[in-house]
């Protein structure tokens, strides 16, 4: 991984990669919005608003995988001090956060007709609501001190605490009670959909995965511009 922490040498393979991963991104989202509301059939229970669950189920999954990768993003810049590893979990937050505030957003549209209300302090719910919280409460620190060092290290100390509700993200409809449904994709024995309903699902999961790394590299490259831009005037300055 210190191949990367070079910020010119990942600055020329962001360069290169970024345009495949728009590309990407756009084509499989055309795909999968097209499949989940013209091919794929209604639920035979939730009838139509079973296409909610096209964009809802990929987004918690991202809303889970980005705060992952923050966490192991700041345990590397934590433990050895990769050059680049807090830029990306600091790229990855806002990336994050617009996933599981989406993942609630389309939740409670669902919700709606299935349990007849917007919002229940349910297990999962309340779970990915804190998620968002950590999300926000990361982003904060990142600019609550003067020292730009401290506040990262303050955040991904946040991050690596917060992982913990992770697993029960996961595992709070086996735990508990919930009226969450349990997983109809993910199961040890295939999913219990039939394929013109979980393809499309999948299609979107990996949608949302190519505009994740789409993004975090323009971020980053930002980021990395943004800091030379810093330097650069830190010297004008000591230097006058």
């Amino acid at each position: 991984m210190h191949r990367f922490a070079n910020p010119t040498r990942f600055l020329k393979i962001a360069a290169a990669v970024q345009p495949w991963m728009a590309g990407l991104t756009i084509i499989l989202f055309g795909t999968g919005l097209y499949m989940a509301f013209f091919t794929a059939p209604p639920d035979y229970q939730q009838g139509e608003s079973i296409r909610i669950m096209y964009v809802h189920v990929p987004a918690a999954w991202m809303g889970m995988f980005c705060y992952a990768a923050m966490a192991v993003a700041s345990a590397v810049a934590l433990i050895w001090k990769h050059p680049l590893a807090d830029v990306a979990a600091k790229a990855t937050a806002p990336v994050g956060a617009a996933f599981t505030f989406l993942s609630l957003a389309t939740g409670s549209l669902w919700g709606k007709p299935m349990w007849g209300t917007w919002w229940v302090w349910d297990a999962r719910l309340t779970s990915m609501l804190i998620l968002l919280f950590l999300y926000i409460g990361y982003m904060a620190l990142q600019g609550a001190f003067d020292d730009r060092t401290r506040g990262a290290k303050a955040s991904a100390v946040l991050a690596l605490v917060g992982a913990v509700n992770l697993p029960i993200i996961k595992f709070s409809v086996d735990w508990w009670n919930t009226l969450h449904q349990t997983s109809s994709f993910m199961k040890q024995g295939g999913p219990s959909m039939p394929p013109e309903m979980w393809i499309p699902a999948v299609v979107m999961a990996v949608a949302f995965k190519t505009y994740y790394v789409w993004v975090l590299l323009v971020r980053i490259r930002q980021e990395l511009t943004a800091n030379k831009v810093r330097i650069l005037r830190l010297k004008q300055v000591h230097g006058g």
